[in-house]
């Protein structure tokens, strides 16, 4: 009698393990997703106040035609992204064209000046701190995701859910590296 209530309590064990260990499994993958939307929001954004930008920048750098080009294009990529990794791609591209941009400003004083310009750029920088907060938030979700199913016993749970583990977002080598602006 007593293997059987033995048994009893351990099923009772493993179904409250595993609901628990769903749930949690459940709300991290939540929160995850959640994450990535502010990203996503604030990339979209970014991306539009781009055009302002550019027209603003374009009657002080007429010969800077390139680098607008550049900037017009990466928005463009961010604006049609349809997956994750096209979307951390195109904000990864469209970053480095705006810091082209705020790099040139610096040889155009009455450019740096002009209000229009100065209110694009302080709206874009604050996103931009919104961006690496929200990408930070993004990677301590994931983190706290892949600890989840990869440790004892979330990782036999996980399994039964057949849940793998997420990538974080990551710098480029490219991001690292400050834009050239040629002259």
């Amino acid at each position: 009698m007593w293997f059987i209530w033995t048994l009893i309590a351990l099923a009772i064990l493993f179904v409250t393990a595993f609901t628990s260990y769903f749930n949690k499994i459940v709300r991290f993958e939540n929160r995850i997703d959640n994450s990535w939307q502010q990203i996503d929001v604030q990339l979209k954004k970014r991306a539009d106040l781009v055009p302002n930008l550019v027209e603003t920048v374009k009657g002080y750098a007429k010969h800077e035609k390139k680098i607008m080009e550049e900037v017009s294009t990466a928005r463009e990529r961010m604006v049609n992204a349809g997956t994750f990794d096209e979307k951390v791609k195109a904000g990864n591209v469209l970053g480095n064209a705006l810091r082209s941009v705020f790099a040139i400003a610096e040889n155009y004083p009455t450019l740096k000046a002009n209000e229009n310009f100065k209110q694009l750029q302080e709206e874009l920088s604050a996103i931009e701190n919104k961006i690496a907060y929200a990408r930070q938030h993004y990677n301590d979700s994931v983190l706290v995701f892949n600890n989840t199913i990869e440790t004892f016993p979330g990782n036999i749970f996980a399994g039964f859910m057949n849940k793998k583990e997420r990538k974080g977002l990551e710098i480029t080598t490219a991001e690292r590296e400050l834009p050239k602006v040629s002259f």
